[in-house]
């Protein structure tokens, strides 16, 4: 029997196939959608200063990805996770997202961890009219307003952690705030709000700086800020500055006259740093996003927590994985209900859905504001209690971070002052 195709036949295949490529939804590869597997493009830091996050955010991430191929995957097809080291750098990431729409011609784009690494892409993602799913960052879309951007983090509105502190500084009898932040993005987008809510309140700002990223020696800083007397202390540091702060502070002291000291300290969530700073955690006020306390579980979350902590063991990284691990796999949730729900890969018609529905996920229901934040704030403010040194499994355990805010999921009140909460 004959296997010859005749011309005609020739003619409507590709013509068929060129009308397909031609209505192809942005980012979707025809190769992929007819036998391949729907592709998931990223960087994530595995080396350098944010490391630690992007290991566990991307555990997270591939904890999804094995969960729904397990169920048959996505519109018929597997999920693939295709990822790059981006060294928590920002100079890497613009190279590395214009090779995965490009070279890798993935089918949907991931941001990496972190507002730093994330800035520098949102230009060429909102020109290239992309869908994104952010990672942590930190208002990097309040300049560039792309309308396809969506934030896993819990961060609502940019105002909501200053808010929330001062609002348990200010409760505490503070009338006063000394704000110290790392000289980066991130740190300086939390101190400009800080001062914005601060001048709203007409709290006084007694002290204010900036310090370079690289500094490891805060004696200085901390004898300046402690001379000045507040009655807050906001600090906005990354995971080296926030350890070698809260060292400088136990040397030196932070005077009797502060209620409450912390904020927006990345690496307090982690637990290498956590087990390693022990009993100096004691009495801090810190921002977080999940603990281990009962109002915090929803469907799936214990479940994922059981995955995570026997693969996070064997992979030698984040043992607890709170902040960021179950975020990495709403990201995933999102991702996948958006798909479930329109039925293809049309990267406009996943943002739409994305943007005019609550979606449940591990970490609780998620509602995008316009700008692709939350619309409301779901950050924890919590206090360090009886933190002992050199033992990780006390995180596990409620009560080690009472949380003050939101009052929904409150379990304590604040000790203070901060000089006490320490003892």
């Amino acid at each position: 029997m004959s296997k010859k195709v005749s011309s005609i036949s020739r003619r409507s295949l590709l013509a068929t196939a060129g009308a397909a490529l031609a209505a192809a939804p942005l980012g979707a590869n025809l190769l992929h959608a007819q036998q391949g597997p729907i592709r998931i493009g990223m960087s994530m830091p595995q080396t350098g200063g944010l490391a630690g996050g992007g290991k566990a955010s991307l555990l997270g991430i591939e904890i999804w990805r094995d969960d729904v191929n397990a169920a048959g995957g996505l519109l018929g097809r597997k999920v693939e996770l295709v990822v790059y080291d981006d060294k928590s750098s920002a100079s890497e990431t613009p190279a590395i997202y214009s090779k995965l729409i490009d070279v890798d011609k993935v089918d949907l784009l991931f941001a990496p961890y972190a507002t730093v690494p994330t800035a520098p892409i949102m230009p060429m993602v909102k020109q290239r009219g992309l869908l994104l799913i952010g990672n942590f960052s930190f208002q990097v879309n309040s300049k560039v307003g792309h309308d396809m951007w969506f934030n896993n983090a819990p961060w609502g509105p940019a105002d909501s952690w200053a808010t929330s502190f001062l609002d348990i500084g200010q409760k505490a009898g503070g009338k006063s705030m000394a704000l110290l932040a790392a000289d980066q993005e991130f740190a300086q987008n939390l101190a400009k709000t800080a001062r914005e809510v601060a001048a709203k309140r007409n709290l006084p700002v007694v002290f204010d700086q900036a310090y370079p990223p690289a500094t490891v020696e805060f004696s200085s800083i901390i004898r300046a800020l402690k001379a000045s007397k507040p009655d807050i202390v906001y600090v906005a540091s990354y995971p080296p500055d926030s350890a070698g702060i809260l060292r400088a502070v136990n040397e030196i002291g932070i005077g009797d006259n502060v209620k409450v000291f912390g904020g927006g300290m990345v690496g307090l969530q982690f637990g290498a740093v956590m087990e390693n700073m022990g009993s100096l955690l004691n009495g801090v006020v810190n921002y977080n996003t999940w603990l281990p306390e009962k109002s915090m579980y929803f469907d799936g979350t214990k479940e994922f927590f059981d995955k995570y902590t026997k693969r996070a063991v064997e992979a030698k990284i984040d043992p607890l994985g709170y902040y960021l691990a179950p975020f990495g796999y709403a990201s995933g949730q999102l991702i996948e209900q958006a798909i479930k729900a329109v039925g293809s890969l049309d990267q406009k018609a996943l943002a739409k859905y994305l943007r005019e529905n609550t979606h449940k996920t591990i970490v609780g229901p998620i509602a995008f504001s316009p700008d692709g934040e939350r619309k409301e704030t779901a950050v924890l403010q919590a206090q360090f209690r009886g933190v002992v040194d050199k033992n990780m499994e006390q995180f596990r355990t409620s009560g080690k971070q009472v949380i003050l805010f939101p009052d929904n999921l409150k379990s304590g009140e604040l000790i203070a002052p901060f000089e006490a909460a320490r003892k």
